[in-house]
């Protein structure tokens, strides 16, 4: 028996130097990134976070530090 692949979904920004991939299957929909986010970078769509800004990234890790869930992880917060 195979174990279910992850959904986990990625954004990478060269221009900032960072990924960020968030865990659809953690992801509830909080959206404490969304609130958190200094630089824009998340938005909702279909009840889950999206990076659509990621190019503005400032690599605070807030959004690593305030997801509920730990649904998000980022290059630079490791």
């Amino acid at each position: 028996m195979c174990a279910p692949v992850p959904d986990v979904r990625e954004w990478d920004s060269r221009a900032a130097g960072v990924t960020i991939d968030v865990d659809y299957e953690k992801c509830a929909g909080h959206a404490k990134c969304v609130e958190v986010c200094p630089a824009g970078v998340y938005e909702l769509a279909g009840g889950k976070a999206t990076c659509p800004n990621i190019d503005g990234c400032i690599q605070c890790c807030a959004c690593v530090d305030a997801c509920p869930t730990g649904a998000i992880r980022h290059s630079s917060c490791r």
